[in-house]
């Protein structure tokens, strides 16, 4: 059975590149072995992430995440079951949320800023949807499509 799960966090230290790759090469490695596929949209503290695949293998991960001192103030913003992906071109996609047009965060929350845990789940899945359909989400080292 597919899911689709959808959370936010806050990162305990602000983001750095380093940080920041650690987490995609560890999401892109994992990730593609246990068949998830997802987008991680991203601030310098704020986490917004989609996860898709076997109800097991996602609950599993969500679990791990919320166990990851990297981490905290982890919120499931939504969960449920789909009949197919929306973003199964990503092990990982990856979203820098400091380089979209503000318009485009604007559309979906209050302050014009990626802030997840103020935003309703079903405006935080839209505004993923739209990135894809705008070509916003990228692979690992800046190129489009499935890694």
């Amino acid at each position: 059975m597919l899911v689709r799960l959808l959370y936010a966090s806050r990162a305990r230290q602000p983001l750095d590149a380093d940080v920041l790759d650690a987490i995609l090469d560890t999401s892109l490695e994992q990730n593609l072995r246990h068949g998830i596929t997802g987008v991680l949209c991203h601030s310098n503290t704020v986490f917004l992430q989609a996860l898709e695949g076997d109800r097991e293998a996602v609950s599993r991960l969500f679990l791990n995440i919320g166990r990851d001192d990297r981490h905290h103030h982890v919120v499931l913003l939504s969960y449920e079951e789909i009949a197919e992906r929306a973003f199964a071109g990503w092990s990982m996609g990856r979203v820098n949320a400091g380089k979209l047009n503000a318009a485009t965060l604007l559309k979906y929350s209050a302050q014009g800023e990626l802030d997840p845990c103020r935003m309703p789940g079903a405006a935080s899945l839209a505004l993923l949807t739209e990135l894809i359909a705008g070509a916003s989400i990228v692979g690992r080292g800046g190129e489009r499509g499935r890694h």
